[in-house]
């Protein structure tokens, strides 16, 4: 039997409820409800417990005050309140049901935990492919300025990290006999473990395809590719194809590194160009290790400074010559790039070696002013005095030799390798090394030297064939293509 009690502020305590010895049947169904219902009752106003005589319970359930001109009497109001109290303090199935539902939707400990951390990583879409999280693919890239049945498109190695973070473009092989680079891809790309990369690395080894099947530097037009950056869509071809690279790849990137070697039978010191006047790009330059930086602008038209100038860091990095696998040159390469990595946060596996090496803010080239054969008496690297001899060229046929000296004190960041050269050939470039107050401000003599480059001659739309273009008394090519 429950007995009730209404207290005098329309509330009713629930106090105790005796089992009789013979339950009726409506008792019996009570009880069985309420042992149905109670592991989801939180906070009801029942306390059962097994292998006691009664049920005791201490809360209060405040009920709606009764108009006074009802007409029920005192038991029925008693009858009211409590079924109004019982319907309050137990829900439905239904309602139950719902109350499972949510709980089960709710967070783990370990869930809210998780929640805390960055957020996941997203596919990458490039080229019309996504590129899912922790994997990596080759793409194509076709710049459609070949004969469809017979194109070969580039190929676009991704390698798309577990975790957030920036996407670094390294291009290779713009020049098509510029080999070291395209091993420095290769080794880089397959060193990586895509659950440990955060960001995405995008590798192209060879941009110019032209090129490197021919084994030139050059397009099929003979046309330089880095001289027509960032392009146009109905150029020449060398404009179409730099157009189609730029939109379809660069503007993807949050940095670049565009790796080339010295050409025409030069070599060059691991190093990067770079303008250091640009402060992300002087920022980029910092995290190669042990690599000696050069300060150049660029000249327009090369990828470097159309990648710059859309607003995205970009630098050169210089190994080697052409022509040939170099394994030191190529070794130094993917430390510098495995380094960047680890600077950027992109990948945990630190590189770090070697002491810094110096900035270069100025270069000059010593050239040769007979003809002969040329044997070198200095080596790549090596620091020079004013006046120091540094090689030969001798007349393979008068046997005259004339000595060739340093014009600066500095350090050899490219030279000639031993050849027959002409007169006025640019054989050694000594980096100096000044203080960023004296960088200078003027495109200083450089194989890049956009006054040089008959292309920066001409309107946009007389954009001139090489080939045609070497005759050119103003055209200094030793200089135009000794390497970027």
């Amino acid at each position: 039997m429950l007995n009730t009690s209404q207290h005098s502020d329309n509330s009713v305590s629930l106090i105790h409820w005796h089992r009789p010895e013979n339950r009726s049947a409506l008792g019996s169904f009570l009880c069985a409800i309420l042992c149905l219902f109670l592991p989801t009752l939180q906070a009801s106003p029942l306390l059962i417990t097994q292998g006691q005589e009664e049920i005791t319970e201490a809360k209060i359930v405040p009920l709606k005050k009764v108009p006074s001109t009802t007409a029920q009497t005192t038991s029925e109001t008693e009858q009211i309140t409590l079924q109004q109290a019982k319907s309050e303090a137990l829900p439905s199935a239904i309602a139950i049901e719902q109350i499972n539902q949510e709980s089960s939707a709710l967070p783990s400990i370990q869930e809210v935990e998780a929640a805390e951390y960055p957020e996941q990583q997203i596919p990458f879409t490039l080229l019309g492919t996504e590129v899912q999280p922790g994997s990596s693919t080759i793409l194509s890239w076709s710049h459609s300025q070949s004969i469809d049945g017979i194109a070969s498109p580039a190929p676009v190695l991704v390698v798309h990290g577990t975790q957030p973070g920036p996407k670094l473009c390294i291009t290779a092989a713009i020049h098509g006999d510029e080999l070291n680079g395209i091993e420095i891809v290769r080794r880089v790309i397959n060193s990586l473990d895509t659950h440990k990369l955060s960001g995405t690395l995008i590798g192209v080894p060879i941009v110019n395809l032209q090129g490197f099947h021919r084994a030139s530097r050059y397009l099929a037009d003979r046309r330089d590719l880095n001289r027509y950056f960032p392009g146009r869509p109905y150029g020449s071809s060398a404009s179409r194809i730099a157009y189609s690279f730029f939109n379809q790849i660069v503007v993807h990137c949050d940095a670049l590194v565009d790796l080339h070697t010295g050409s025409l039978h030069r070599t060059n010191l691991p190093q990067l160009r770079a303008d250091l006047s640009n402060s992300k790009v002087a920022e980029l330059t910092q995290s190669f290790g042990a690599t000696v930086v050069l300060h150049h602008p660029g000249a327009r038209g090369t990828l470097r400074r159309a990648t710059t100038d859309a607003g995205i860091p970009a630098v050169t990095l210089e190994t080697g010559g052409a022509m040939q696998l170099h394994e030191k040159p190529v070794t130094h390469g993917v430390k510098g790039i495995l380094t960047l990595l680890y600077k950027m946060g992109m990948y945990k596996k630190s590189s770090l070696w070697g002491d810094p090496e110096p900035v270069y803010y100025k270069s000059t080239w010593v050239r040769i002013n007979q003809g002969g054969i040329l044997f070198s008496r200095v080596t790549l690297g090596q620091r020079v005095k004013q006046g120091q001899l540094l090689g030969t060229v001798t007349d393979p046929i008068t046997n005259a030799r004339q000595e060739i000296f340093a014009t600066r004190k500095g350090r050899i960041l490219g030279m000639a390798l031993n050849q027959v050269v002409q007169p006025g050939f640019a054989a050694y470039r000594i980096g100096i090394q000044t203080s960023e107050e004296d960088m200078p401000d003027e495109e200083f003599e450089d194989e890049e030297g956009q006054e040089n480059h008959p292309s920066q001659e001409m309107a946009p739309e007389e954009e001139p064939d090489l080939a045609s273009s070497t005759n050119d008394p103003s055209l200094d090519r030793d200089v135009l293509e000794e390497s970027e």
